[in-house]
């Protein structure tokens, strides 16, 4: 008989612990090839498209578009190999495997599995069979559902081999209150989740599942359990009246939240009849990748930021001229990188890390120069390789290779990691000044604002120029106020008069 393999998410690079299901490639019944793309994944850094290492017929989605799975979680099931007619208590390996390696995946063929015996009795918690319980009978707690009823979203069909063995069940004794057909006290025993996306939320919020009563099949929790404990213990509202009148019919069972105090911490201190207020949203993907980076500068970085008026109506102008020659355009954010590389080899102090553990200074060779980048999907900082090796036609170029990858969502994770200066143009917001936050680990950023006309003293008269503010967001740790100053001088040097560039090319 086939095989039913499990795809888990596999651990895509860069330290991801878990990704967001975009869109399924592939439905339930497709026939799937080695290293097909099955599913579109996003993570904290970039778009992923995952290929799948077997193949075979799939049998089974695990999570629709839009949930948040961690690394090892299932994917997928798929059913590989020819029905086998034979006795045998195994069956025989597949010789398909994956070729497209992602982290976790090589090129192995899958390992056989035992044969597995669909029961015809009751069920554990999850829909599964307690261990070792006989062919016929059926447990307590599965007792007053159909023989063979399963409780995972998207039940396997009847005689369907599943992939992974289950846990026995608890049995309810006669004196225990019993709510939803599960013990309300479970002691030691299993907790009935199956999703890891319900017992990290749990976790989280510090709620005590083995308290909480599923609404789900035998008792099952889901996720809107542990959101409804956490908006209960909110707003201190216990369950509905509707609810009330199902406890009316069936004295045995109980309100499952009506103990909600002992559940969340700090519910008791709530008062009652509060109304909700505001609209939750959840950080993950890039808003929460961004919210864990930059708070992560704050507590560790002690910033300081400098900044200064600069004309940067010659450079506008040198703009203009080296456009009008012909070739690849010059884009104004290229000429400023330009700048920055050559500041930053004036003023090597503010292209490091600092490295607490060993109390030191890093000085980089190297200038890995990203730039911000507002997408759709939040906020991204790609990175420009070895920058400080780039006249301004590469720059141009490679900006504009990551910007539109930024644009359609296909930033890989490397083009998002390794920066070591970023370079920051909120000019495109219709601002003029800004005190960025440091883009952790780096020592600096630079910030540039709108250009527009302002009058200016130029040559002794007043005249319209286009002034630009630029800003120095700085590591204290790294350099001190002379060294951040003269770096900042020396750009706006450069802006004013394009022509200094030249004693460093």
């Amino acid at each position: 008989m086939a095989q039913v393999l499990e795809f888990k998410l596999p651990d895509l690079g860069e330290g991801l612990t878990e990704a967001e299901i975009v869109r399924w490639l592939v439905e339930v019944g497709d026939v799937v090839a080695v290293d097909q793309l099955v599913v579109e994944v996003e993570t904290a850094k970039a778009m992923v498209e995952v290929p799948c290492p077997y193949g075979g017929v799939v049998t089974a989605r695990f999570g629709e578009e839009g949930t948040e799975l961690p690394v090892g979680a299932p994917l997928l099931t798929v059913a590989v190999g020819a029905p086998d007619t034979g006795d045998d208590a195994t069956d025989d390996k597949g010789d398909e495997g994956s070729g497209n390696v992602l982290v976790g995946y090589g090129t192995a063929a899958p390992p056989a599995r035992r044969r597995r015996v669909r029961p015809t009795g009751g069920t554990a918690a999850g829909g599964r069979r307690a261990a070792g319980a006989p062919a016929g009978a059926a447990s307590p707690a599965g007792a007053a559902s159909p023989a063979g009823t399963g409780t995972l979203a998207g039940r396997r069909e009847q005689g369907r081999p599943e992939p992974v063995a289950a846990a026995p069940s608890d049995t309810a004794g006669p004196a225990e209150d019993v709510r939803n057909g599960v013990a309300a006290t479970r002691g030691d025993g299993p907790v009935p989740v199956i999703s890891p996306l319900v017992r990290r939320l749990a976790r989280q919020n510090g709620v005590d599942l083995r308290e909480l009563e599923g609404s789900g099949p035998e008792g099952l929790i889901l996720r809107a359990d542990v959101e409804y404990a956490l908006r209960a213990a909110a707003t201190g509202r216990l369950r509905s009246s509707s609810d009330a009148a199902i406890a009316d019919s069936a004295p045995a069972s109980a309100s499952s939240y009506a103990d909600i105090t002992s559940v969340v911490p700090g519910a008791a201190d709530v008062s009652r009849g509060a109304t909700p207020q505001g609209v939750r949203v959840p950080l993950r993907g890039v808003r929460g990748a961004v919210a864990d980076k930059l708070s992560r500068s704050r507590r560790e970085i002690p910033d300081a930021t400098c900044w200064v008026d600069a004309d940067a109506t010659e450079l506008m102008q040198a703009r203009r001229a080296m456009n009008a020659a012909g070739g690849p355009k010059i884009s104004l954010l290229a000429l400023l990188a330009r700048i920055c590389t050559a500041a930053l080899a004036r003023f090597p102090e503010l292209n490091s890390t600092v490295d607490m553990d060993a109390r030191e200074i890093v000085r980089l060779d190297q200038v890995h120069l990203g730039f911000a980048a507002q997408t759709d999907r939040g906020l991204v900082v790609p990175v420009v390789r070895d920058a400080h090796t780039r006249d301004a036609e590469g720059l141009s170029a490679e900006f504009g290779r990551l910007t539109e990858a930024a644009r359609t969502g296909k930033l890989t994770p490397a083009d998002l990691t390794g920066g070591t200066f970023t370079l920051n143009n909120y000019g495109v917001f219709g601002v003029d000044g800004s005190t960025p936050i440091i883009n952790h680990p780096e020592a600096a950023m630079l910030g540039v604002g709108r250009i527009i006309p302002k009058p200016w003293v130029h040559q002794g008269e007043l005249a319209v120029r286009q002034v630009v503010q630029l800003s120095l967001t700085f590591d204290h740790r790294v350099c001190d106020g002379g060294t951040a100053g003269g770096f900042l001088r020396y750009v706006a040097d450069c802006v004013e008069q394009p022509a200094v560039l030249l004693r460093t090319l």
